[in-house]
């Protein structure tokens, strides 16, 4: 899917080369170019599409807001009883997850109101990441009308997850790292403090650094500074080891229906009524159990960190070989360690995919017109059609996926395999840079 296109043929470029400018397809073309650009279609179309996110999200209340009402729960018992996540208990999150959690509850102190106040940080940080795409890179009205059809092809999943308040920082850092590095690697390292899948930024900007200099001043530095004082605020806050109790929690895991390893055992329920999916009550989720699915989940532990490395160690080679790309390979790396994260994951949540469109998203409004450019738009239509499977999996028919129903069982396989296939093309095109130079 992330194909090399060829060169036009000749009679093509000269035809292209000869037209007018004046001729009347030119100038429909600019206007349809200019009315694309105007900042205040762009505006509304932000504004309809998350009403639309935001009116589905009311209609499938309590899949979409299951997770809303836990932070509600651990924020209040805080705030009233001064009982708080990591500080006084291990946590499923890193220890800056505190700081979303608790910002909605500071101002009400009922759970509609606390919802509410969610949903309105996650479309206002996505409305803060869209103007930056939008204002700080050369054709950002394109990269934003990709990146608003993702989220609605989506659906209203990233509203009521975490994952809504780290995609719109992976946005940021992603666009930041094309001129300030060291800004990008704050900002991703205080999302990665949220939720683990935005250190797959930091590891891109660091694989692609120039020396050990740059590295110490780009990288190390910045992304040691937010450690220390979100680790420290934790420790002074009692928290103790508790700091980074969140590598240990989720070792107890087992597959996750949705997961992409997972999908061998879901295909097996059209055929084996032996496989069954069941209820975790502890951390509210659907899995796979007996031996193999944990055999599995198990081999996932070790896989997804070597997968990291060794797409490190692609990406720092690809990045000396091609030095004048390094840009466009910090985003492919960027792209095929997010997608590697769901795809090596035992976990598989649905809002997981929010993480795969900011890379996409900023490539087509950044990268220069030609080559590079239409190389990426084979996976943007991949990551659309796999953000909408997702939804047809969640919230559309999670019930009959989880009943086995053939056709959402085929729907969820082919979702998990694009997933895979846009991996794979990653890599290819990050070996395909590579080995040109």
């Amino acid at each position: 899917m992330w194909r090399v296109p060829a060169d036009p043929p000749a009679d093509e470029r000269d035809a292209a080369s000869s037209s007018s400018p004046s001729s009347p397809e030119t100038r429909d073309r600019d206007r349809g170019g200019s009315l694309l650009q105007s900042p205040w279609l762009l505006a509304l179309a932000f504004v309809v599409v998350h009403a639309r996110l935001v009116h589905e999200a009311i209609s499938w209340q309590n899949m979409i807001y299951g997770d809303v009402t836990l932070y509600e729960w651990w924020a209040r018992h805080g705030l009233d009883n001064g009982q708080w996540p990591v500080l006084d208990y291990d946590w499923v999150y890193p220890a800056g997850a505190l700081a979303p959690v608790v910002a909605p509850a500071l101002v009400t102190d009922d759970l509609l109101g606390y919802e509410i106040l969610w949903t309105a940080m996650i479309v206002a940080l996505n409305a803060v990441a869209t103007v930056v795409l939008v204002r700080a890179t050369p054709r950002g009205a394109l990269g934003a009308w990709w990146w608003l059809l993702f989220l609605l092809a989506l659906g209203p999943i990233f509203l009521g997850r975490l994952d809504g308040v780290v995609a719109p920082l992976i946005l940021v850092a992603l666009v930041l790292a094309r001129r300030h590095p060291c800004l990008a690697v704050a900002v991703a390292t205080v999302g990665a403090w949220v939720k683990i899948a935005p250190g797959a930024v930091v590891v891109a900007i660091a694989a692609t650094r120039r020396d050990l200099h740059d590295l110490l001043r780009a990288v190390v530095a910045p992304g040691a500074i937010v450690s220390a004082v979100v680790v420290g605020l934790a420790l002074v806050g009692g928290a103790g080891t508790r700091a980074l109790s969140v590598f240990g929690e989720q070792g107890s895991r087992t597959l996750q229906a949705e997961s992409v390893a997972g999908t061998w055992f879901s295909v097996a329920r059209l055929w084996d009524p032996g496989v069954a999916i069941e209820y975790n009550d502890v951390i509210f989720t659907y899995e796979f159990q007996g031996a193999a699915a944990n055999a599995v989940a198990d081999a996932l532990d070790w896989l997804l960190p070597l997968a990291v490395v060794a797409l490190a160690v692609l990406t720092l080679w690809a990045a000396r070989r091609r030095p004048e790309r390094a840009y466009e390979i910090l985003l492919l790396s960027a792209a095929v360690q997010l997608v590697a994260l769901i795809v090596f994951n035992k976990v598989g949540s649905p809002q997981f995919v929010a993480w795969i469109g900011p890379p996409v998203a900023v490539a087509l409004a950044t990268l220069p017109a030609g080559r590079a450019l239409r190389a990426w738009w084979p996976p943007a239509l991949g990551m659309v059609l796999v953000a909408y499977a997702t939804y047809l999996v969640y919230p559309v028919a999670y019930g009959p996926f989880l009943d086995g129903a053939g056709w959402m069982i085929t729907v969820e396989a082919l979702r998990n395999l694009a997933l895979v296939v846009l991996m794979a093309g990653g890599l290819w095109r990050i070996v395909r840079l590579a080995r040109s130079a």
